[in-house]
């Protein structure tokens, strides 16, 4: 079962990473080489889960996306890239004051390690403005809690991530579809639908939303099988690929602080990784521990009773 599990974690990080790079590349061919500034589109076994908790998460994600576009838009590429590298540790906060979950000092350290490494990949000029630095708060608060809550609906309610992404998609892509014209208006000055709209055009955009629905359920799948944190030290790989496909593929501009930014990223990817395995490790090994090796303070609720008589009772049998 474990190898089973460990190979479906690689499969769901391949096809993360594979997605992503590759709607990337697709909607900056769109933006760049033919013109079409507009790309803010986004759609098993169906499982009934709670109403209000789906129409929540749905809109909560929605309004994530459309922050982080807006966020964009807003700021320069370096404050952006800032906001993107404080969902980490904004997300390590959350989930160790609300969740009580606890991050060893080894994984903080590789994490410290990975951020810095993007920083000096991606970060560049960091000009700041009201209005920006607030929705960039806002797109920081409703990722971290949106990823969070991804992980914990599939583990709590017992979904997969298909079944989660099939029951809130509709709500997500609802508050998308009545945002997305009145956002690229504000960000491009252009309409939408007043767009020449060519073959060319067509036929990426619908590669683009095609490899959009791979993205979105390789999101939820790695989140539900790892965590949020893992999904965005997943996303800096991303970026480091991102930006040596940029380099190779679309001839940008690469210097060699973008060279030793990637290589100290990857670093910290590498000792996360490590640390992580090996802390997985050590769990696995203690929850197979047989019940009588376990501490007597984990034995004591399986021999706890609801009256002080019953006390003299262990393992079936009475003792006068």
């Amino acid at each position: 079962m474990t190898a089973g599990f460990q190979l479906g974690v690689i499969g769901s990080l391949t096809l993360s990473v594979a997605s992503s790079v590759a709607i990337v590349i697709c909607n900056k061919a769109l933006i760049s080489t033919l013109g079409f500034p507009f790309v803010r589109m986004r759609f098993f076994e169906p499982k009934a889960i709670d109403g209000q908790t789906v129409i929540l998460f749905g809109l909560l994600n929605g309004t994530s996306i459309g922050l982080l576009n807006l966020s964009l838009g807003f700021n320069s590429i370096g404050f952006y890239q800032m906001t993107k590298l404080a969902i980490i540790p904004f997300t390590v906060m959350l989930e160790t004051i609300f969740l009580k979950k606890r991050f060893s000092e080894t994984i903080k350290f590789s994490l410290l390690v990975l951020l810095l490494g993007v920083g000096i990949a991606s970060v560049t000029d960091l000009k700041l403005n009201l209005l920006g630095s607030i929705l960039s708060g806002l797109a920081i608060a409703t990722t971290c809690v949106g990823q969070i809550l991804t992980n914990t609906i599939q583990k709590k309610l017992k979904v997969s991530s298909t079944q989660l992404l099939y029951q809130s998609a509709p709500y997500q892509a609802a508050i998308l579809f009545a945002t997305g014209p009145f956002v690229d208006q504000l960000l491009t000055n252009r309409s939408v639908f007043a767009h020449k709209y060519t073959l060319p055009v067509v036929g990426f955009i619908i590669l683009s939303c095609l490899i959009a629905v791979s993205v979105n359920f390789s999101t939820f799948l790695v989140i539900g099988t790892t965590s949020p944190v893992t999904y965005q030290v997943l996303g800096h790989l991303k970026t480091c690929l991102v930006l040596s496909f940029g380099y190779t593929l679309l001839h940008d501009p690469f210097t060699a602080r973008n060279i030793l930014g990637i290589l100290v990223a990857i670093f910290g990817m590498a000792l996360y990784s490590y640390f992580s395995v090996r802390e997985g490790k050590k769990k696995s090994a203690a929850d197979a521990l047989p019940v009588s090796q376990m501490p007597e303070k984990e034995t004591e609720p399986l021999l706890a009773t609801k009256d002080g008589g019953d006390g003299k009772k262990a393992n079936g049998v009475a003792h006068d």
